[in-house]
């Protein structure tokens, strides 16, 4: 019977231990920042490539764990991490102070220059670290190039969309040079014959990877996992078919071998189905309906959001005009204070609150919940001064005549104020609801690609962001008028009573 204990207590063992070696390895990312780090394979849209995918496989595959991406907001990334998100983040994370206060980086993997690229024509560009000087310069936010053009003098203009808007804005002369690390300005700078790239004398920047602050036992297990892709010449081998293997690397690595270096396929790849958009018309028949499943997606969550958000908005507007118009003093002051404060504060401030600030206090709320609790709340405090308007329509006689006649408040409220309320009400709540099917955009913050963020990353991997914007635009509207008709119906329901009848 011992015997038996023991052989099951070892067999749970077991399976504890290769149940937790084969948790996966979640990592960190933001898909719409672009080539060659992570983003949509513009040949298949629903793939996701690039060397960090792919050195995010090689590293779970050294630490035995099935690596599974998440994806975020570059400039939050670091924020996710810390609230538990991810398990570490792979996306251009460069070596600085500033981020080793925050998180744990390990041991660099990529090292490279900063590029300015120019407009060859441009015979005032800069061209030099001195010349920056009052110039506009378009980078990233937060990143080593934006500090290095600040610290030179010039107009910083920094894009949080993707990088390869950057780009379009020194095409159409709206930047004097962009400022970015050199695979950046490889796959986007060096397709543009127009271009010219400077590629020496304005410093260079490492990449590491982001680790919880003091989760020391996953980061020596990167570590060591890097230092075998090292070693191997797994990194090498990736970086060169990437076409971004550099001097800088090379030296970081103490790599002096001379072997010649492999073909740049991905690069070519890469200029294969982006140097030249199709025309709309192939575009159309080809390119968005192999994208339709995507959109779908993104539109399904984006609907989701917008309807769960919507209903809480309505509950506790109704709460918040009722208590407003009927309470006793202490809960009017309540319902004024709660009104203004989320009408006058921004949406997104509140939706960081509720995200990022909210475990401060023990409270970890999912992802879609805190989308949805955030928009609700803000939302209801337009559709409690909807709804107060509509109370407030209905004339006082009506509700002393109710009185008269023996009817009670709730009475009242049902047979008499509501009907008519309710009519008042529907056409701004209409308004308020297709203006939160656009604001749902914002829970891309919290990790969800909803329909906004879809578009965005497969505009800026694709470089088709006029064609694209259309196609989601088409979507909002199609998600949109359904409701407006609905509430069309609703109000010439509850106002029939007003109709004049036949003469």
């Amino acid at each position: 019977m011992k015997k038996s204990r023991t052989l099951l207590l070892a067999v749970l063992l077991a399976g504890t231990l290769s149940a937790a070696a084969e948790a996966p390895l979640t990592w960190g990312a933001d898909a719409q920042g672009g080539a060659p780090y992570v983003f949509q394979d513009p040949m298949e849209p629903n793939r996701v490539i690039g060397f960090e995918v792919e050195l995010a496989t090689l590293l779970g595959q050294r630490m035995g764990r099935q690596a599974r991406p998440a994806f975020g907001p570059w400039d939050k990334l670091l924020e996710l991490l810390g609230r538990g998100d991810f398990d570490v983040v792979i996306n251009g994370i460069e070596v600085a102070g500033e981020k080793g206060r925050v998180v744990e980086l390990s041991h660099p993997y990529f090292a490279t220059a900063e590029v300015l690229t120019v407009r060859k024509a441009d015979a005032s560009a800069p061209r030099t670290l001195v010349g920056l000087w009052g110039k506009r310069v378009g980078t990233l936010p937060n990143s080593m190039a934006a500090r290095i053009a600040e610290h030179a003098g010039a107009d910083v203009r920094t894009y949080e969309g993707g990088q390869d808007e950057i780009y379009d804005d020194l095409k159409l002369g709206r930047l004097d040079g962009v400022l970015l690390d050199e695979p950046v300005a490889h796959y986007y700078g060096d397709l543009e014959p127009e271009f010219e790239s400077v590629r020496s004398g304005f410093g260079t920047v490492q990449y590491a990877i982001a680790v919880r602050k003091g989760d020391h036992d996953l980061l020596r297990e990167v570590n060591a996992a890097l230092e075998g892709l090292q070693h191997d010449g797994s990194l090498r081998a990736l970086y060169e078919r990437w076409g971004i293997w550099s001097k800088e690397t090379a030296k970081l690595f103490h790599d002096t071998s001379l072997a010649a270096p492999l073909a740049d396929v991905e690069f070519d790849r890469w200029r294969a189905a982006v140097g030249k958009l199709p025309s709309f018309y192939e575009r159309l028949t080809t390119r968005y309906p192999a994208m339709l499943p995507m959109f779908l997606e993104g539109a399904l969550l984006t609907l989701l959001v917008s309807v769960s958000a919507m209903s809480l908005a309505v509950a506790l507007g109704i709460g918040l005009a009722l208590g407003r118009r009927f309470g006793p003093r202490a809960l009017k002051w309540f319902c004024v204070a709660y009104i203004e404060f989320f009408r006058g504060t921004p949406l997104l401030v509140q939706l960081t609150i509720v995200y990022f600030g909210l475990p401060e206090l023990g409270l970890k709320l999912h992802p879609f919940l805190a989308g949805v609790v955030a928009l609700g709340l803000n939302y209801a405090a337009a559709e409690a001064e909807n709804y107060r308007a509509g109370l407030e329509s209905v004339p006082v006689g009506q509700q002393e005549a109710s009185a008269v006649l023996g009817l009670s408040t709730w009475q009242t409220l049902r047979h008499v104020v509501a009907p008519q309320a309710v009519r008042i009400s529907i056409p701004p709540m209409t308004n308020d609801f297709i203006a939160l099917l656009k604001d749902s955009s914002l829970v891309s913050v919290v990790t969800l690609t909803e329909l906004t963020k879809t578009y965005g990353n497969l505009a800026n991997s694709t470089r088709d962001h006029l064609g694209l914007g259309l196609v989601v635009a088409s979507f909002y509207l199609l998600l949109g008028l359904p409701f407006a008709r609905l509430a069309r119906a609703a109000e010439l329901h509850f106002g029939r009573h007003l109709r004049r009848g036949p003469a």
